[in-house]
């Protein structure tokens, strides 16, 4: 796999998101299944895993401690703290010494000495962006991680959190269909010299094929909350599949490489990471580091699908008010 830099080392292009063996696309796989793909991520040249406090409230971070210690020097670990289960419920908390007690036990259920990429993994609105990252630096100071992350930020808030100390990556919902980012975080990124870790890059399997009727979706899927995937928006949203699954055919590709294609090719800082269950989906991602399109490919689908053409808010709006990122008006 082609190589980009992330925090100062050198990943594969595309990463992997452990979240969906333990979390939020209703029920996970079984322990054995979910151990195979990460066997199997590693085997395909993967080296960039990331998960979270959050995923499974630990359980996560346990299976990738459990599964993957024996090859820690092989891959770049990142997790995430500032949002955890706490007796069973979501809760954000940026207090500095949370964000601490979660690495101590983050450490434990990871079973390795040092994490590589420590984000925050929502910005606390009630504690000063600079006190929490503040924290992060204490945690780098220390040995305890090697480098500080932001997720789900503006651009401003990224600039307040890089004047305390060096950030080295924001994580970002980006993809075709959710194209935030470029309102003004991808500029600071450059900028600053700052990766752009992509999640969701395949829009949570809609430029994949992957969501033929969202009413299948099983219970305690998050998707089932998200307004592009429910009446009346994903109806419309549906109609822009056919269209784009012949620009795939034209190039040569499946669906989600063309779309994890475009993503590599918008900016060199740009790496995404894919969630799946599937070791043959997880081939066919990986295969996308080989596929180029030409711009005018690029720029028909870009003119196909983007905030213009897409119906729907991308969360509810009880989640876009914990958010920080810069939100495009969506009127669909």
């Amino acid at each position: 796999m082609k190589q980009r830099k992330l925090a100062n080392q050198s990943v594969g292009e595309i990463g992997l998101g452990a979240m969906n063996l333990s979390h939020a696309y209703g029920t996970p796989p079984d322990a054995a299944a979910a151990k195979a793909l990460l066997h199997a991520a590693l085997d395909l040249g993967i080296d960039h895993i990331d998960t979270a406090a959050l995923y499974g409230f630990g359980r996560n971070e346990e299976l990738v401690g459990e599964t993957l210690q024996p090859f820690r020097q092989r891959f770049f670990l990142a997790s995430k703290c500032g949002m955890t289960g706490v007796n069973a419920k979501r809760v954000i908390d940026g207090r500095p010494e949370t964000l601490k007690q979660t690495c101590k036990e983050a450490l434990r259920r990871l079973r390795t000495d040092v994490i590589d990429l420590y984000y925050l993994h929502r910005w606390d609105k009630k504690v000063p962006v600079e006190d929490s990252v503040g924290a992060l630096a204490d945690l780098v100071r220390d040995g305890h991680i090697r480098a500080v992350g932001l997720s789900e930020v503006s651009a401003q808030t990224l600039r307040k959190a890089h004047a305390v100390h060096p950030i080295a990556a924001v994580q970002s919902e980006y993809s075709l269909w959710t194209r935030n980012p470029e309102l003004g975080l991808l500029t600071v990124c450059r900028e600053l010299g700052i990766a752009l870790v992509a999640f969701s890059p395949l829009a949570r399997g809609f430029l994949a094929n992957g969501v033929p009727d969202p009413r299948d979706f099983v219970e305690k899927d998050i998707r089932r909350g998200m307004p592009r995937f429910n009446p009346p928006h994903f109806g419309r949203n549906r109609k822009l599949l056919d269209q784009f699954n012949r620009v795939a055919w034209e190039a040569g590709c499946t669906t989600a490489q063309l779309a994890l294609a475009w993503l590599l090719q918008k900016a060199p800082f740009v790496l995404p990471i894919v969630g799946t269950t599937s070791i043959a989906h997880l081939e066919e991602d990986v295969a996308a580091s080989n596929v180029r399109v030409s711009a005018d490919t690029l720029a028909t689908l870009e003119k196909l699908i983007n905030a213009d053409t897409v119906s729907g808010a991308r969360y509810p709006p009880e989640t876009l008010a914990e958010i920080d990122t810069e939100e495009a008006p969506n009127t669909g």
